[in-house]
């Protein structure tokens, strides 16, 4: 692999930490849910957004 720049690690840092953000408002959004559709619907966002973190880590 190539050498990483710091603008990419800014970058990287940038988009790690808005998907560690959305990752707990969703679960958060989704533990005060009634409807269970809705629940799931920010539930499902959740998974993702930890998901999207994950891969984002490999290039660390």
């Amino acid at each position: 692999m190539s050498e990483i720049s710091i603008l990419d690690l800014q970058n990287l840092r940038h988009l790690i930490g808005g998907y560690s953000t959305t990752h707990c408002k969703m679960t958060e959004y989704a533990s005060q849910a009634k409807d269970p559709e809705i629940k799931q619907l920010f539930q499902e966002a959740a998974d993702s957004a930890m998901q999207n973190k994950q891969e984002l880590m490999k290039f660390l």
